[in-house]
């Protein structure tokens, strides 16, 4: 496979995932009737997976420094999958929910009242800043992944370093705030 070919699918499928995620925000699509049991438990799968994924990009760190390739490459590609399963639920949660939860709103209606703003106070501005931050680095990072797997896998090894100065780091605040953000906002669901 040649460079511009690799180029033009990372940058093909991370326009496909920021349009699917954008047209769920929205809610452009239409919503099924009921929302399935299951869905309920995808925010705390969620967490669990990027959590893990924080603590498999650490291991695989480690293993890189201790110049055991073959580990550090096994460990990436675990964290890979399991992110692409995160991908895969956080698209179906964010489909199958009716509304969006709010941060902050004790009554789950989807409103703010000054009340409710208040007993919050401070923690919405700091709330809002991690997810902000999150979001958009969530959607910068996913090229910077995909081209660090295809150089490593290649064994690209100077062109894999250059990459991954920046990956890593943005992958694992994505994957650490991610959890925060669901810890944050876990008292606002109401299914």
């Amino acid at each position: 496979m040649t460079d511009k070919f690799i180029f033009r699918f990372v940058a093909a499928v991370s326009i496909f995932v920021f349009v699917v995620v954008v047209i769920l925000n929205r809610k452009i699509l239409p919503v099924p009737g009921d929302t399935p049991a299951f869905t309920m438990y995808l925010p705390m799968l969620n967490a669990v997976l990027n959590g893990t994924c924080s603590i498999l990009l650490l291991v695989s760190l480690y293993f890189i420094r201790q110049r055991n390739i073959t580990m550090h490459k096994r460990i990436n590609i675990l964290a890979f999958c399991l992110s692409s399963l995160f991908l895969v639920s956080y698209i179906a949660f964010h489909y199958l929910m009716k509304k969006e939860t709010v941060f902050g709103d004790l009554d789950g209606d989807g409103i703010l009242s000054d009340a409710e703003r208040s007993a919050v106070g401070s923690l919405r501005p700091i709330y809002l800043t991690i997810l902000i931050s999150h979001i958009i680095l969530a959607a910068g990072v996913l090229p910077l992944i995909l081209l660090s797997f295809y150089r490593g896998l290649q064994m690209q090894v100077e062109k894999h370093k250059k990459l991954v100065r920046w990956t890593f780091p943005i992958w694992l605040y994505v994957t650490v705030t991610g959890v925060i953000v669901y810890l944050m906002v876990y008292p606002y669901y109401h299914f």
